[in-house]
């Protein structure tokens, strides 16, 4: 009867094992929209409504070749997620703004989300991770 309970034991801890292994996945943004190959693109995921926009949980800045871009940000949480991109056309390390702070470079955020009289919005970017998702921006 031991030998049962043992068995039985060892089938849970597999599973939860399995369980605990299968917790990440990969998140694969795709940019496209950009009218040209200078500069580069920033890219930037959040995985809280309040640091939308304000400090991204992982970022990472890619060359642009034939109009596109992408990256892969690896081993993430399942959870909700969104992202922000920008294409930094002249290079300088920033996005530039009008005196509104309105961009004057091309942007673009997850579920083709924007703004109305002020910048998209987390819940209209979010998304669901709970398997390796390919996540398509289009900057504008």
């Amino acid at each position: 009867m031991n030998k049962i309970y043992i068995y039985i034991f060892l089938a849970f801890v597999s599973l939860s094992n399995l369980q605990a292994q299968n917790s990440t996945a990969n998140i694969t943004v795709t940019v496209s929209g950009m009218k040209s190959d200078t500069g580069k693109v920033y890219i930037a995921l959040y995985d809280k409504e309040a640091n939308f926009l304000k400090k991204e949980m992982k970022g990472t800045i890619v060359k642009i070749e034939d109009g596109k871009a992408s990256a892969v940000f690896k081993d993430i949480n399942y959870g909700v997620y969104a992202v922000s991109v920008f294409h930094d056309a002249n290079d300088n390390k920033k996005l530039d703004t009008n005196f509104l702070g309105i961009p004057k470079e091309p942007i673009g955020c997850s579920n083709k989300a924007t703004g109305f009289m002020g910048p998209p919005r987390f819940k209209k970017a979010k998304f669901v991770v709970d398997k390796d998702i390919k996540i398509p921006v289009i900057v504008q």
